[in-house]
Formats: structure tokens, sequence, C-alpha cells
């Protein structure tokens, strides 16, 4: 019933109002989006909204070298004004006056063009990298007089609460960037820092804060709680000085509830309406099938994820380039590097298509993958650049390898058979024929999202070496969950705050700091050792991020595969057993031919005679070849 009605209010916000009252109102102008621009950008158009009461009831003009007005919009809600300014690519850097007239009012509010600066951004990652995910609320916290604002729509922050906000924020993290750059981490994803000052909501009987940062509710204010703007731009050139790049956290499909423009909305058809509440079926098949119903599709793309989150109708051109230059602008402020898309799937396709090329346009090097949770090869092609002969063709260029993702765990976790076991991480890189370069493709074994890696493998240690030896030598960009490293655990039932728990050390009066050696355990640090030996080795040998991949059919629960290039091999050799077997490695003599002895990367072990490699029970090699 309450989300029924948060629909219903959500949805007549102002749209009827009494006119007269409102035009009889001066003019004011309240807010513009975006809050600046610049000059020089290779987009020479900006679309500015502007809001405040009548605001779109005057007439406006602008008088600024190199500036032209070439039309002013005006929608359903006299509130809004949408300004369409081409800028010259002569246009000098300054403050220009946008002017509107009605009757006897003159308004007049400004509007900054800055000049570019030279800092880095836009860098994007790639198979070189190593990305490191992280929740800020529940990695550090930096700043406690950040922690909560009596005049936010959520006050609370208390720790001991697992679904309240526990005060991590962007000063937190920035004071711990030598472990990242330890671990051999090369690049932060923050899960979204943007404002979300939306209230508790009721989910399973408990009242949730938007910790997670997934409801929007102001695009142009990083969150007070997080540290502001200022905060993350301090933050970003930290990280860069530290050799870092981080990713960004999109969200086109949706905003929080409490987004101020859906308090007073701009039109009706800026949000997906439904004569009822209609929420999304979660199912991604009706999307690409081609004997799927409009019906069906429709329900998957243009229902909302839940009834706090509002779907953008991004067919709406003034939604379109609302988040469009967002995104620009995101990159040109704060210089992010990279842009992970969250709910890929839902988002309308040809708008995703010109959102990343307008990103791509302007920032070339940047690179993009989406969140589209799907559990086969030709469903998680079909929104990134791909070779199937598709109607609609993706230009993402990358994505999050759902596909490899679950197929890694199922290697883990099912007993070897003709199809089982070890056979489905074989297989899913056996398809990757269908995209363009699957590279590009961000890898994982767990994300926030998701039951914690460890606990999904039974707590094994040795399949947990397994599988980060499998995401940090495959094909690919591999991305790690804060506290994977550190052997945190858990499940998502009976919530998903059981896999956000805050790092240890990170808060003031916890017990135990595993930020350093002396805070783990013997076996924490074993596994923070682990990877970062896997690591730091990726990083240092092109081959193991930028060389070829080859693959053999496992047997008997072994499984090889080699990265090589002009210069240098190296085998990846598991044994899934609960036993120790000796691999006869004649069968591999495409790779292995002239080879006479090899490096064990993980212990710096020479081995002399490869003919037979003994591979204890549930193991994975690394092994540098050499002729």
């Amino acid at each position: 019933m309450r989300t029924h009605l948060i629909y219903k209010l959500t949805l007549l916000i102002v749209l009827v109002v009494n006119s007269a009252f409102v035009l009889a109102q001066n003019a004011q102008i309240q807010r513009v989006n975006p809050t600046n621009w610049w000059v020089g950008m290779k987009r020479s158009t900006v679309q500015l909204l502007l809001y405040g009461p009548n605001a779109g009831t005057l007439t406006y003009s602008v008088n600024y070298p190199g500036v032209k007005l070439v039309k002013a919009h005006t929608v359903e809600n006299p509130n809004y004004a949408f300004l369409d300014l081409t800028i010259a690519p002569t246009t000098k850097p300054g403050t220009l006056q946008l002017v509107g007239k009605r009757g006897s009012q003159t308004l007049t509010q400004s509007f900054e063009l800055n000049a570019r600066d030279k800092s880095p951004k836009g860098q994007g990652v790639s198979a070189a990298d190593f990305i490191y995910l992280i929740m800020p609320d529940r990695f550090a916290n930096g700043d406690p007089s950040n922690d909560k604002f009596s005049d936010m729509a959520d006050p609370n922050a208390d720790r001991s609460n697992p679904f309240y906000r526990h005060g991590g924020d962007l000063a937190g993290a920035g004071q711990h960037l030598d472990y990242v750059k330890d671990l051999g981490a090369t690049a932060i994803w923050f899960t979204p820092v943007l404002e979300n000052d939306q209230p508790l909501t009721n989910e399973g009987g408990s009242m949730r804060s938007a910790y997670h940062g997934y409801g929007f509710t102001d695009h142009y204010a990083i969150d007070r709680r997080m540290g502001g703007n200022e905060a993350y731009k301090n933050f970003v050139k930290k990280a860069h000085t530290a050799g870092l790049k981080v990713v960004q956290d999109a969200v086109y499909n949706h905003v929080g509830i409490n987004h101020w423009f859906l308090k007073d909305i701009p039109m009706k058809s800026w949000v997906h309406q439904w004569p009822t509440y209609t929420n999304t079926s979660y199912k991604y098949q009706p999307i690409t099938d081609p004997h799927g119903a409009e019906s069906d599709r429709r329900v998957t793309t243009d229902g909302w994820f839940v009834p706090f989150l509002p779907d953008l109708n991004q067919s709406n051109p003034f939604v379109a380039n609302f988040l469009i230059q967002h995104a620009l602008w995101s990159v040109e402020t704060f210089g992010v590097d990279a842009w992970r898309v969250d709910t890929y799937m839902y988002n309308d396709q040809p708008f995703m298509n010109r959102c990343n090329q307008a990103l791509l346009d302007e920032y070339p090097k940047i690179h993009i993958f989406g969140e589209s949770w799907v559990d086969n090869v030709v469903d998680q092609a079909y929104y990134t650049r791909n070779k199937i002969d598709f109607p609609f063709k993706s230009n993402q260029p990358g994505g999050l390898d759902f596909v490899l993702y679950s197929s890694m765990l199922d290697a883990l976790k099912q007993k070897f058979s003709w199809s089982d076991g070890v056979n489905r991480f074989y297989q899913a890189l056996a398809q990757d024929a269908v995209y363009q370069d699957p590279t590009k493709l961000v890898t994982f074994l767990d994300n926030h999202d998701t039951d914690r890696y460890l606990s999904v493998i039974g707590e094994d240690f040795d399949k947990y070496k397994i599988g980060l030896t499998w995401l940090l030598t495959t094909r690919g960009i591999p991305s790690m969950y804060y506290g994977t490293e550190i052997l945190m655990k858990n499940f998502k039932s009976p919530s998903d705050a059981e896999v956000r728990k805050d790092f240890p050390g990170g808060f003031s009066g916890d017990k135990e700091n595993k930020f350093e050696t002396a805070g783990r355990t013997d076996r924490e640090n074993e596994a923070f050792l682990f990877v970062r030996k896997l690591a730091t080795y990726r990083r240092s040998n092109p081959v193991m991020h930028s060389g070829k991949l080859m693959q053999y059919l496992p047997q008997d629960g072994t499984y090889v595969y080699f990265r090589y290039d002009g210069t240098k091999t190296v085998m990846i050799a598991t044994n899934t057993n609960e036993k120790e077997i000796s691999l006869d490695t004649s069968r591999f003599v495409e790779r292995m031919n002239g080879v006479t002895a090899a490096k064990n990367v993980l212990t710096d072990e020479t081995i002399s005679d490869l003919k037979l490699i003994k591979l204890p029970a549930k193991t994975a090699l690394v092994l540098e070849l050499t002729k």
C-alpha cells in the first residue's frame, strides 16, 4: 500500500496546479544543470535545464561572444526551461549571463564557461589493470564530522545497525590508497558517491538506508556524507598521484524517489508511467528473443526496478540530454577514468549507444563496462560490441562478465564430468568468438550484489587460491571486491548487508586493523600475499594481460591454458581433484615445444623436468616456461 501511494504521489507532483496562481508569481531561477560547462569541448552544444518558479515563462537571451542561444524549450511544467546553446571553438572562458524577461520583470542568471585543465581524465582501464571495488560507506571513515546531517531525509548513522549508514567516506578511502596499491590493484571502483538523500525504506520488514548509493537525488552533488564535490576531486587527484585510476559507477536507468526533479516533475513523460505500479520482471530474455512479445519486453525495460527507484524515460530527449551531459560533466569535473554502468540491460539501448559515443568522442581512451546480469554468452554479447547478427548493435566497449563469473564458481563447486566442473570454465571461454574483444570484459568472483566468494566455495582455502589464480591469469580485466583478499565471507541471506560489512580497521574503535600485516591472522596474510604475488606478476609481465590465450580440453579434472606472446610463455595448470596427479605434458607440444624448464611464479622454485608435472590436489600452478 505504501509503495503504491509513493508511486502515485510521484506522478502527480505539480502537473495539476492552479495555473493562475503560479503565473501570478515573479519568476525565479533556483537551479541550472549542468552547473557549469567548458570551452574547447568536442561537443559544441549544451542544453541547460533551468528550474524555479515560472522559469519556463520567461523569454531568454544570451549575449556572450561565441555562444548562441539556438532554442528555448518550454514543457508541461512552467517551472522549467531548457535552453539549447552552441559554443564556438574560439569561445573564451568566462561568465555569461542568461537573461530572462517577462513583462516588466528582467532576471539574470550567471553561468560559468571554464577552461579545460590538463589533469588526467578518461584514461580508461584495460586488461593491464586490476580493479578494486569499494563500497565507501563500509570501507573507512576518515571524517566523522560528516557521518550524518539532521537536515537530510535519512539522518541516521549507526554501525550497530547493518541497514544504516556506517560513516565510511572518501577521506577514509583516501587514507588507504597505499594498502590498495600494495595489494597490486591499479584502479579503484566505488559504488556511487552521488547524493542519495533518500528516506529509509521498508524492505523485508527492516528499515534500510541508501548507503549503497544507487538512488541519486541530485546528479550534480557528491553526497555530503561522502565529503562533497571537493572531497571527490581531491580523492581522484590523490589516486592519480599514487598511480591508481578511478572508475565511476553510473546509474542511468533510475533515480531515487526523493530526487529534486521528481518533487516538481518537468513533464509526465520524464519517467515511465503505468496505469498502476509496474515492476520490471527482471527477465532479460524478452529483449533478445526473436519470438518475444513486445509487452514482455516493455515490462522488462520500462518497469520500475523497485518502487522507490523511479524509472527514467530515456526516449524523452530532455531526459537523454540531461543524463549524457552529466556523464561528460562528471569526467571533466572529477577526472574519473572509466565508467561502470549499473543495470545496463534495463536502459533504452539506443540511448545507451548515444551516451557511450558521447563519452568516447570526448575521451577516446575511456572504458565503459555495464552490468547485465545474464547467464549465457549470447545475451551477454548483445550488450557489448559483438559479432552476432542482432537487429540492434551495441557500441559498449566492455561489460561485466557474469557468464565467466558463474562458470568459475561452478568449476570450483561441481564434480568434474562431461560438461560440469572445470569444463564450465573452459566452455565459457570457448565461446569468446561472439565478442569483438573479450579482453575488455571485466571479470570477477564476487561483488556487492553477490554472495561472498569464500562462502560460495565452502571456505575451502585451496579452492580460494585456484579461483584467484584463474581471475588473475585468464583474459579480461580482473576486479576484486573489497575484503576478498583478507577472506571476508558471508551470504546475502538474510540481507545484502551480510556481504557489505565494514572493513576491519577502517573505523574508530575497531578491535582489529586488517589494513596492517600485524592485524591479520596468518591465513589472512597468506591470502593477501597470494593475491599480491599474482597481481604484481601480472602487472609486471605483459604476457599475462596482453598475451594470447590458448586453452586445452579439460581431462580427468585437470585444466591447462597458456598465456603467450613473442617473448614469453606462461602455463597455468589446474588440478581440481582431491588427490595429487602427475600431468603428462606431451599433448601441449604446440606451446611447450623446445621448453626445457619452468619457474613456479608463486614459489620461485625451478622445475627442470617438464615431461610429468606433479599437481597437488586442488592446486593451480603458474609456470613461466624457458627454452
